[in-house]
């Protein structure tokens, strides 16, 4: 049968669809994009914002359009399926409890396996889902339940057969990925989990996605001086302002958020660090904006994910006072978003006339390929004997828009 995978979302998303693709050609069907009419839709949605439940809704509709049976999961199915069950067409859901298992529902029904078959260079390693925290404008927690980690032993498993199929680099990722281990007996932390990899595998490198300012301790401080870790921490600040840290439940202040950073480039100076930013958040007066816009000028960021506050229903955020219209988390969302511009591009132009590592992801022409450093800059190479998922040397040259440049050379 002819199949197609659709993927909205964070990386826990692309992980997991990236597993349910593996079973589907591991059984013999192909992966199809929805223009060739598929038998089957399989839509994994997400729910964090309102543009992400309408994506959704867009993604589904466009489906059932094309013929095809539809089968609905992710977050947005989760919390909102009483809405696609009002939708026309030949729609199945599936909670995220059963996701991995969608598999089941198909004709065809093989062993669950771990084939990351979706043309990624980088994969998702989901090691952990779920949140235990209550920050007020979040409603992933109702839709993805309390934190749980995957076991040592299943990681493991994971990461050595991506290790066989020849990729270089991996991510590990989770909803509060710095939870990790907690609910574990033993308990563990995220760190055990990385040493345990790099003990037991050869992978070349390891990237940690988004990680909690208060998880960023003298430990994994520790590890990143590995060379097999990436050098790129993604911090989420969300606000400079402790009046509007505080409304969102967030566990930390400002200023306790500069030390972390502070921390981190003391022990790697060219460590690539972005952050996430609401811009809006109820009761965000000029004076709040301008906090966290001061702040976030004063870091050396390497990129900043700039977010409209987003009304969630169910959250607390939705009946707060003080909301702010639409035209101002615009204006203020494009000022952060300039500021992102000057900050990405700061942070390329200190890497020109460097040696960087970069894992291949695109062959955009014969002569040349495109890439992740290990501090996640996007590298161009002028070369035409660099396969994709491989990992090359690259000295950089120049900047061309919004990628670095350079030529591959050996191993320094």
């Amino acid at each position: 049968m002819k199949m197609t995978i659709l993927t909205l979302g964070c990386k826990v998303n692309q992980a997991e669809s990236a597993f349910i693709e593996g079973n589907i050609l591991e059984s013999g069907n192909s992966i199809v994009p929805l223009s060739e009419h598929p038998d089957y839709c399989i839509i994994n949605t997400c729910s964090v914002t309102a543009k992400s439940d309408y994506q959704s809704r867009q993604l589904i509709r466009r489906a059932v359009r094309s013929g095809a049976k539809v089968i609905v999961t992710g977050c947005y199915s989760q919390l909102r399926a009483e809405e696609i069950r009002t939708m026309e067409g030949d729609i199945t859901i599936v909670q995220n409890s059963a996701k991995l298992q969608l598999i089941n529902i198909l004709p065809t029904k093989p062993e669950a396996t771990y084939l990351p078959l979706n043309g990624r260079s980088r994969p998702c390693v989901k090691i952990q889902d779920g949140c235990n925290f209550t920050c007020t404008y979040c409603i992933v927690p109702k839709a993805r339940g309390r934190s749980r980690s995957l076991a040592v032993s299943d990681v493991l498993e994971q990461v050595l057969k991506l290790e066989s199929c020849g990729f270089n680099e991996i991510v590990l990722t989770g909803i509060h990925l710095g939870s990790y281990g907690k609910d574990l007996s033993p308990q563990l932390k995220l760190s055990d989990i990385i040493t345990i990899l790099l003990d037991n595998t050869r992978l070349r490198r390891i990237r940690l996605s988004s990680i909690e300012m208060n998880e960023v301790d003298a430990e994994l401080l520790d590890l990143l001086q590995e060379e097999r870790i990436c050098k790129h921490l993604h911090i989420p600040l969300q606000s400079g302002d402790d009046s509007i840290l505080k409304r969102m439940n967030r566990t930390y202040s400002a200023k306790a958020y500069v030390r972390v950073i502070e921390s981190a480039l003391t022990c790697l100076p060219d460590i690539a660090i972005g952050t996430d930013i609401i811009v809006g958040f109820p009761g965000e007066g000029e004076k709040e904006f301008l906090n966290s816009k001061s702040l976030l000028d004063s870091l050396p960021l390497a990129y900043i994910h700039v977010f409209p506050f987003s009304l969630r229903p169910d959250t607390a955020a939705c009946t707060m006072s003080s909301q702010v219209s639409s035209a101002v988390k615009k204006e203020r969302a494009k000022a952060l978003n300039d500021l992102n511009i000057s900050k990405k591009f700061a942070y390329m132009s200190s890497h020109v006339n460097k040696t960087l590592d970069v894992v291949v992801e695109e062959l955009p022409d014969d002569q040349t390929a495109i890439g992740t450093s290990g501090n996640y800059l996007k590298v161009k190479v002028c070369s035409n004997a660099c396969p994709k998922q491989s990992l090359v040397y690259v000295r950089t040259t120049g900047i061309e828009g919004d990628l670095l440049s350079g030529v591959p050379i050996e191993k320094p």
